[in-house]
């Protein structure tokens, strides 16, 4: 039976918490649903990363983007051309980083409108054959979310929840791994990151979030939030729904 576009919704992104949690890059938000959606078609068994063959239309359609849109496909299209020059810098410890890329081997089929893309084999420690310390969800759960934050900040507390206790993380932490460093005073980072992306995350994924603020003298200095799953079938209808209102307006 062939698959609908539903179906890869489901399909479940695994990434080590080393890269979740130790990583900073700028991606936008459809460059970063380019890359889950590619991570959600790594099979568990999978030893080397495969070539992904994938209509543009099909991936439209998955992401609830309007596939009939002449323009959304060219921007798909510049999507994945931008996706393939941008790299993450990745902490291995205090003193070492390493760069890695994100995909190689791009090819489009401008008759067909298929893409052929392989990630890149640097991220082979991170998203195969994992055991311990990795974080898994839907890719549903991020496919409604509008802003760049929102996708990221969720990934980076769902891979901190499984510790059931506050998360505390410094507020120019937190901006470095954003890359929200141009929002130097904190009432706009509130304002413009932080506010939108807990928005979207309580409405739109699995998890519900809230923060406090501590401060080391006057200033801001740390953000302390509260990640709990979503548990209650009322809850999980109402996010449902919310996904399914961004997805099929």
């Amino acid at each position: 039976m062939k698959k609908t576009f539903t179906e890869p919704r489901s399909y479940k992104v695994v990434k080590s918490n080393a890269i979740i949690q130790r990583s900073r890059f700028t991606l936008s938000t459809q460059e970063q649903k380019i890359v889950l959606f590619l991570i959600s078609k790594i099979k568990p068994d999978d030893t080397e990363f495969s070539e992904h063959n994938f209509d543009i239309a099909d991936f439209c359609k998955v992401c609830g983007i309007d596939y009939d849109n002449g323009k959304n496909y060219e921007n798909v299209k510049a999507s994945i051309k931008t996706l393939a020059d941008k790299s993450a810098w990745v902490s291995v410890d205090d003193k070492r980083e390493i760069l890695v890329r994100w995909i190689n081997a791009v090819v489009v089929d401008k008759g067909s409108g298929k893409v052929a893309i392989k990630l890149d084999d640097n991220l082979k420690p991170y998203l195969l054959q994992l055991k311990e310390r990795f974080t898994q969800y839907e890719l549903y759960y991020v496919l409604g979310m509008k802003s760049q934050y929102s996708l990221r900040l969720y990934e980076l507390l769902r891979s901190y929840e499984y510790e059931h206790r506050p998360i505390a993380i410094g507020i120019d932490e937190l901006k470095k791994k954003l890359f929200a460093e141009g929002y130097a005073r904190f009432p706009d980072f509130k304002r413009f990151v932080l506010d939108i992306a807990i928005r979207e995350i309580n409405a739109l994924s699995d998890i519900k979030v809230s923060f406090g603020v501590e401060k080391e003298g006057r200033r801001f200095a740390t953000l302390v939030f509260t990640v709990e799953m979503k548990k209650e079938l009322q809850e999980r209808l109402d996010t449902w729904a919310s996904i399914e209102s961004r997805l099929n307006p």
